[in-house]
């Protein structure tokens, strides 16, 4: 009798283990196996290092690369090198994360029936770029490294968005031939992958955290003799700029007033701001993530002056300073980027973008004198006429970079046109002075990205 309860119970052990075992793998079919079909190197989806089952095209239906049978390119060689680092090269020295990241989406995948589930080979991944305004930008930047972008504050859609230097994936440069360092850095991304000392467009964080924490700060007047001591150091700006208030004084880019702000604010509380409004914190959409910045003050007034003013320790990503710029142009709480507008595998939309907004980084008010100031610098300082047809609130930079290297140029802002609300960045890697450099850059970018949205 022993014996046979043994063995029932063996029996129902195994069994118990079966039903586990089974359960398990449902439970990992229905929850996994869309990763198990691309994941990389399937060849069910790839080629290589490549995903091969679709077609890319920009938002207004320009093909920019066809993915079947070894990467077909647009036929435009500016279009081409203006999009490489989105959509990767055939190598696999640029990755692609987006396309990687939507691949059960391109290939059609279902639970029930597996990939190509809608009939199709082929699936057709919208992008929110514009091609004419990708080819606009790459030209502005000439032989500039950096990168210029372009988003929509309202929706979050990446309109443009250019990292130089780049190269034709149809026609691949000799690296190891060429001496003059015009490719360096051309596998980067550097709209999402880099940082850079933001100079004075940081003054933006600045002003933004004085304006919420110190309640006269616009009924202040300031001294700009040109040098401004800090005990044994002093902060300097290239001229005197005399008696101020904050409005004259952000328009002027004076280092001596901000450094007067910076010791009103303090260290600590300025990193809050910083830290609350998510200068440095890194950012993730399309399976892109984004580099992180760095912003650390000490106790030392002179290091809080100047990470106030954007050296010091500062570093910011070109993405994440963009999306900050739009929130102060949407009000205080902006919206998150994206470049996949949608997927369509036949006549089957397999993913569709939807706008999701951040949280608020600082109260309506806030954000309307923000505004207000920034138009001030345009229609006082950069000329109104600079940008062309739109209505642009903007901040220029000259930020410091060390040793013999010249200054990088760094220009952001927003446009405040109902039709067209576009939020910019422009980073010109040791590009001298951010107005003289990086105004002519905007202004083509956002006429082309106007001129591509007006078009049918």
């Amino acid at each position: 009798m022993n014996r046979v309860a043994t063995r029932a119970l063996a029996v129902l052990l195994l069994v118990a283990v079966l039903v586990g075992g089974l359960g398990f793998f449902l439970w990992e079919y229905t929850t996994q196996a869309s990763a198990w079909i691309v994941f990389p190197g399937s060849p069910h989806v790839y080629t290589g290092n490549n995903i091969d089952c679709g077609v890319v095209t920009d938002a207004k239906g320009t093909l920019l690369l066809d993915m079947r049978q070894n990467r077909t390119y647009s036929e435009d060689a500016l279009l081409r090198m203006g999009t490489v680092h989105w959509l990767g090269d055939r190598h696999g020295f640029v990755e692609a994360p987006a396309l990687s990241h939507y691949a059960a989406e391109m290939a059609g995948y279902s639970l029930v029936n597996g990939v190509y589930a809608y009939g199709e080979t082929a699936g057709v991944a919208k992008l929110t770029l514009l091609a004419e305004a990708q080819k606009t930008a790459l030209e502005a930047m000439g032989d500039h490294k950096g990168t210029v972008a372009v988003y929509n504050y309202k929706t979050g859609q990446i309109l443009c968005a250019v990292s130089t230097p780049t190269y034709d994936p149809d026609n691949v440069p000799d690296l190891e031939a060429d001496t003059t360092g015009k490719y360096e850095g051309m596998y980067l991304n550097r709209f999402t992958q880099s940082v850079y000392i933001p100079g004075s467009i940081f003054k933006v964080v600045t002003l933004a955290a004085a304006l919420q924490e110190i309640p006269d700060l616009q009924e202040q007047t300031f001294t700009c003799t040109g040098s401004y001591e800090m005990g044994v150091d002093k902060i300097t700006c290239e001229s005197a700029h005399g008696t101020q208030n904050v409005k004259e004084a952000f328009a002027n880019s004076c280092n001596c007033v901000f450094a007067q702000i910076s010791q009103q604010l303090g260290g600590e509380t300025l990193s809050k701001y910083v830290e609350e409004m998510g200068i440095t914190k890194s950012q993730t959409f399309d399976g892109i993530t984004t580099a992180e910045g760095n912003f650390q003050v000490d106790n030392t007034p002179v290091n809080v002056a100047w990470s106030a003013i954007g050296q010091y320790m500062d570093q910011i990503n070109p993405c994440a300073f963009l999306t900050y710029m739009g929130a102060i142009a949407a009000g205080g709480a902006g919206v998150e980027p994206y470049l996949v507008e949608n997927i369509t595998v036949g006549n089957t939309t397999t993913y569709q973008a939807s706008t999701h907004r951040s949280e608020r980084i600082m109260d309506a008010q806030t954000a309307k004198t923000m505004q207000e100031f920034l138009r001030n610098n345009v229609e006082t300082r950069y000329g109104p006429g600079n940008f062309g047809s739109l209505r642009v609130c903007a901040k220029t930079g000259t930020a410091q970079v060390g040793g013999d290297r010249k200054s990088n140029a760094m220009l952001a802002g927003f446009t405040t046109d109902e039709d067209y609300p576009f939020a910019f960045i422009v980073c010109v890697e040791e590009g001298g002075y951010g107005a003289s450099t990086c105004i002519p850059i905007a202004t083509q970018v956002l006429e082309a990205c106007k001129q591509a949205i007006d078009k049918n």
